[in-house]
């Protein structure tokens, strides 16, 4: 078959219901136009997706691949020896005991049954091994510790990308893309701390942390989370637009966002999310020595937020490493996604919708295929897949499936499609047959239409890797063991991927920092309700300090037989009318294995979960004060690990959270052991009372201090700060200060305002009768001139005598004038100099009497109201313990610790 095709299978005759001698085969370079695979669970979609990935890994093309489910993983299981002894460590022991068979026997089965469909179907050995080194395989699990941990806060540094001119900035010549990145990082944060249907043109959140990143790119700066969480707060501009930050962004709420951002760093369970890998494309699509590699990003074990957050990252990384791509017409690397139902949506907007509309729109001109796969094509938006030039069709369920897809198809082949040929097409279809619709092949004989392309049915051929079923978190570290899987980049913490046995011998230039594996015959897991996190096999332990918790300071150890005697597989019965929960196993089996701090030899062996019993109590209050302006909740909780016999409990040494009644497993696990119930546990008589001990221990211990201010009529619940209290009650002061200044300095106001007037009237008056005593004095020495020149003159006149005097006597009354006018005006500013005296002293005394109440600020104890009261939780609690075997003594590994 020729060497630059992917050979997917055989053509399918319909009519004989068996397939053709004629292959079918693939051309990679159609990839670039995208692919999108669809079929009900049990159609062999899945199967396909390995074998298209197989093809890829044949030609040398890299791939990234998203695997929600743990289907993919598969994808490591290279047996090119096909010995029995390669497939037992993969298959479920539980299987072979339902069939009555050894693990031994269904491993030759199995290696018989591939043996014999690798023959059928045309693959030797020879072709096995070249599938083998074509590429590094490596299953990266974002979150966890069991593969390859993936360090997302790389995503918040500055792109190495280079400058698109000479002389230019990376920001300068990739604007567009690096604010695309922005925008689809900033929308994954805020996801991931419960902001959903994020707008990033009407969310302050959005637009402040996105120019807070473009501040710092721009400027070839790098960002962590810790100096995000700091510059949302204070951040490093002092404008959003035609704003001031402040206004468009009250420093109070940027507080709330940067708490919440706060949370992600503080979260114990985040810690690994800042380890491992960096999401460096380039690195993950080729090793350094120039192969290509196969990364696998393993999901299953991740919340829909945290996947949502780091396919979102994910994505957003390898657009920004598509677009620094010179353009070609060949495919260049893979990117699939095995379920991608909730990421492309028909309406919704989630933050992965984005960047996948982007690269399924540009993606081809830079030899970016991307491989799409669902078992819900209902909920895919057709409009968005219209780019795919391959459609691989398998066996859907429902009519509403059909015709969705169809839609999608018509869509596709702009509206030139057969739909009751494609109808039928689907509707004949069996287990690992599928249509492929290709825009780049002719109209074909079974049933293609018009618009460039064509349906082929065709047959699947068999995996080359075994499909051993979706596997479990904790079976990664031995596929990557089996893979010779390591670290990328120098200086980051390395993972051991020993202590799971493997089906032979490591492969690939593995890290000389992985460890060896024992070499201890496999022990299928117990499996508790919530599917807790159990090696499969037996596990290597190394001691470490073990970190505080409300229950089991340190491993418990016992002979085997104390166990087996003092514990049983039935639960004992607990009183009459006592509830009884189930804690939930919140470690998993390597994070007891890490907490304890008993040194465990190379062959312990995990044999399953005990359970022992514990008092757990938690009780529900309410401070309702209308008064004051409270309405507060609150809890109080403890768990007793070994209550006194004689039902004497000191509730304050018992702290300790509880889980919510929904948030306990609703069963133990199967398979489980219990201890007995001792006193007071078992007593009736004894739990009641302590139940009303301890109602009264929470109703006397809980209390809610109020701060008040009575003179202010303010009061402040626990939630307000002192400074804001009092900033409160200094603004309340301020308004009612300047309410009764206004108040008493009115009518001395109106006194000023008065005497100001008078003083104006009267100097005018002054000057008016300064003006007149001029003239007299002039009029008065104009006579006394005309006197002396008529004594001179020798004309002598009684009347000039009589008018001089007159003139003198009107002189003297100006002055006498002018003298009033100054001491009215000099008596009315005396008169004003106390009033204003006399108005600052009463300002004094208001702003004094409103100062000292600023400060009589006094606390108010507050107790729950008997109503207001109820205890939520009281009972048996039964806690579970992993069991692991060391020889004659098995060892006690606490399962549930503080949240």
């Amino acid at each position: 078959m020729p060497e630059n095709k992917f050979y997917l299978g055989r053509l399918y005759n319909p009519t004989t219901a068996k397939p053709l001698n004629q292959p079918l085969l693939y051309d990679p370079a159609d990839l670039t136009t995208h692919a999108v695979v669809t079929g009900m669970t049990g159609s062999g979609k899945t199967g396909l997706c390995i074998a298209l990935l197989e093809e890829a890994a044949l030609q040398g093309i890299p791939a990234l691949m998203i695997d929600p489910k743990g289907d993919l993983t598969n994808l490591l299981l290279h047996f090119p020896d096909l010995a029995p002894q390669d497939f037992q460590p993969w298959l479920d022991p539980e299987v072979a005991r339902r069939a009555g068979q050894s693990l031994e026997t269904v491993a030759a089965q199995a290696a018989q049954a591939w043996r014999k469909g690798l023959a059928e179907w045309g693959l030797d050995r020879e072709r096995l091994l070249a599938l083998e080194n074509a590429a590094q395989f490596a299953i990266y699990t974002p979150g966890s510790d069991a593969g390859i941990p993936v360090s997302v806060l790389s995503s918040l540094s500055a792109p190495g990308i280079p400058s698109a001119s000479l002389g230019t900035s990376p920001w300068e010549g990739n604007r567009e893309v690096l604010r695309e990145r922005i925008g689809s990082t900033v929308t994954a944060l805020l996801g991931l701390v419960g902001l959903t249907d994020i707008d990033p043109l009407r969310s302050c959140e959005h637009i402040l942390l996105a120019n807070i990143f473009e501040n710092a790119w721009s400027k070839g700066q790098s960002l962590d989370l810790a100096e995000l969480i700091l510059q949302s707060q204070n951040p490093p501009f002092d404008k959003l637009g035609a704003f001031p930050v402040d206004t468009f962004f009250p420093p109070k709420e940027r507080m709330g966002l940067a708490l919440q951002l706060n949370n992600i760093l503080a979260a114990p369970a985040f810690e690994i999310w800042r380890q491992g890998q960096s999401l460096d494309i380039a690195a993950l699509l080729t090793m350094p020595d120039g192969r290509p590699r196969h990364s696998l990003f393993y999901l299953a074990h991740l919340s829909d937020s945290e996947r949502m957050f780091f396919v979102t990252l994910l994505l957003s990384a390898v657009e920004t490493w598509m677009r620094t791509q010179s353009g070609t017409a060949s495919l260049r690397a893979l990117l699939f996604m095995d379920e991608i139902f909730g990421y492309l949506p028909p309406t919704a907007n989630p933050p992965s919708k984005p960047p996948l509309l982007r690269m399924l729109k540009q993606a081809r001109a830079f030899g970016l295929g991307l491989l799409l796969a669902t078992q819900n094509p209902v909920d895919l938006d057709y409009k968005a897949l219209s780019n795919a030039g391959s459609w691989f069709i398998g066996k859907l369920q429902t009519d509403q499936d059909k015709q969705r897809l169809l839609d999608g198809l018509e869509s596709a082949a702009s509206g030139a499609l057969d739909r009751r040929a494609y109808d039928r097409l689907i509707s004949s279809l069996g287990k690992r047959i599928f249509i492929i619709h290709n825009v780049h092949l002719p109209p074909s004989i079974a049933g293609g239409g018009a618009g460039g392309g064509g349906a082929v049915l065709f047959h699947t051929r068999w995996t080359m890797n075994f499909l051993a079923g979706p596997l479990t978190r904790t079976q990664i570290p031995a596929l990557n063991k089996l893979a010779g899987a390591q670290f990328l980049s120098d200086g980051l913490p390395r993972p051991s991927f020993g202590g799971v046995p493997t089906g032979g011998a490591s492969r690939g230039a593995a890290s000389t920092d992985v460890a060896p594996v024992p070499e201890a015959a496999s022990q299928h897991p117990v499996s508790p309700a919530p599917a807790p996190d159990l090696a499969p096999a037996s596990v290597p332990v190394v001691p470490v300090p073990l970190p505080s918790s409300v229950v089991g300071q340190s491993s418990i150890v016992n002979r085997q037989s104390e166990i087996a005697s003092q514990s049983s597989l039935t639960r004992p019965p607990v009183p009459t009318g006592m509830a009884e929960y189930f804690l939930p196993l919140h470690m998993s089996f390597t994070e007891a294995l890490a907490a304890s701090v008993q040194p465990m030899p190379e062959e312990a062996l995990l044999s399953g979960v005990l359970y022992r019993p514990a008092l757990a109590a938690a009780a529900q209050m309410r401070f309702l004060e209308r008064k004051y302006g409270v309405d507060s909740e609150t809890a109080k909780s403890a768990l007793v690990t070994a209550p006194d016999k004689r039902g004497v409990v000191r509730w304050d040494d018992f702290v300790a959270h509880v889980p919510e009644v929904s948030k306990m497993d609703p069963s133990p696990a199967l398979g489980s052991r219990f201890t007995a119930l001792d006193a007071p546990l078992s007593d009736a008589r004894l739990m009641a009372n302590l139940q009303r001990d301890f109602t009264d221990w929470v109703r006397h211990s809980s209390k809610l201090t109020v701060r008040a201010n009575e003179a202010l009529g303010l009061y402040a619940t626990p939630d307000v700060s002192q400074a804001e209290f009092m900033k409160a009650c200094a603004e309340a002061a301020r308004q009612q200060r300047d309410a009764e200044t206004a108040k008493v300095t009115a009518t001395i106001d109106r006194q000023i305002k008065t005497l100001q007037d008078k003083i104006a009237r009267e100097q005018r008056e002054l000057k008016m009768d300064e003006a007149e005593l001029s003239a007299r004095k002039v009029e008065e020495l104009g006579t006394h001139a005309e006197n002396l020149l008529g004594v001179f003159g020798g004309r002598r006149s009684s009347r000039r005598l009589s008018t001089s005097l007159t003139k003198r006597r009107l002189t003297e009354q100006a002055k006498e004038d002018v003298q009033e006018s100054l001491d009215v005006i000099q008596q009315c500013q005396q008169q004003l100099a106390g009033l204003e005296k006399a108005r600052q002293q009463a300002i004094e005394a208001v702003n004094s009497r409103w100062g000292d109440a600023v400060n009589d600020i006094t606390e108010i104890t507050l107790t729950p109201k008997k109503a207001d009261f109820y205890v939520s939780i009281f009972g048996v609690a039964w806690m579970p313990y992993y069991l692991v075997q060391s020889g004659a003594e098995t060892i006690e590994l606490p399962a549930f610790g503080q949240e």
